[in-house]
């Protein structure tokens, strides 16, 4: 515990000496810090100037990020019928229907995104309360309901990732491993904050981008320079 605290004390006084600066520096500045014996997930936390209390103010979607998230993800598909080749031949890891919702209900919970087809949400809606919570209930706003399954699962397991509001209008979200390229890195967090302005609600009024910063699994985090994204909020 000494030795990743000390890590971590080196890590904090070299962000302290950069400050707040551009997204490049902040992706080098992190990635360059990452010391840690597994390859750490990079993450970015963005402020909104959102109340997600209110409906119209949520901010909730999709994005594909250019090269991935560095993450194998499992992918569970409810359906019935002939399209339950296309989900396995998408790369689907589970596929099937009221077996697997049974299994669910006992507690079985290995998969990190779940997609089904509008004609089974009635049976899957049975499961809202545990999926729900967890962030892994289908929903269409996020693509996760749909008959084309095939597309669906193809772009999840390539590097799509969903991000939402928390209480505070904040959103959290993976972008990559320290172990890719300074920018692949950038270019996957460009895509997530071009989609984030993109969804700004009609309602939300004053500045949008309030806060942005960069951080790894177990390094602390770099401000970025909102001046720096002037452009970027334009394009």
């Amino acid at each position: 515990m000494a030795k990743a605290g000390k890590r971590y004390g080196t890590a904090a006084e070299a962000v302290t000496r950069v400050g707040a600066c551009d997204l490049a520096k902040a992706i080098e500045v992190v990635k360059s810090n990452a010391g840690a014996k597994f390859d750490e997930t990079m993450d970015i936390a963005v402020r909104l100037g959102v109340d997600p209390k209110h409906a119209d103010q949520m901010v909730r979607g999709t994005v594909v990020l250019p090269h991935g998230t560095g993450k194998s993800v499992r992918v569970l598909v409810f359906i019935k019928g002939e399209q339950e080749k296309d989900a396995r031949e998408a790369g689907a890891d589970y596929v099937g229907c009221e077996d697997l919702i049974e299994k669910i209900q006992q507690g079985w919970l290995e998969f990190d995104r779940a997609i089904a087809t509008p004609n089974v949400m009635g049976l899957v809606g049975r499961l809202g309360k545990v999926l729900g919570p967890r962030g892994l209930m289908p929903n269409p706003k996020t693509g996760t309901v749909t008959f084309d399954v095939g597309r669906a699962v193809r772009e999840f397991k390539g590097g799509k990732i969903e991000y939402r509001t928390e209480k505070a209008g904040i959103v959290h979200a993976p972008f990559g491993k320290a172990s890719f390229t300074a920018n692949q890195l950038y270019e996957n967090a460009v895509a997530l904050l071009e989609a984030l302005l993109r969804a700004k609600p009609a309602s939300s009024k004053g500045r949008y981008l309030n806060g942005v910063a960069i951080s790894s699994t177990m390094g602390p985090g770099v401000t970025v320079d909102l001046d720096t994204l002037v452009g970027l909020a334009k394009s």
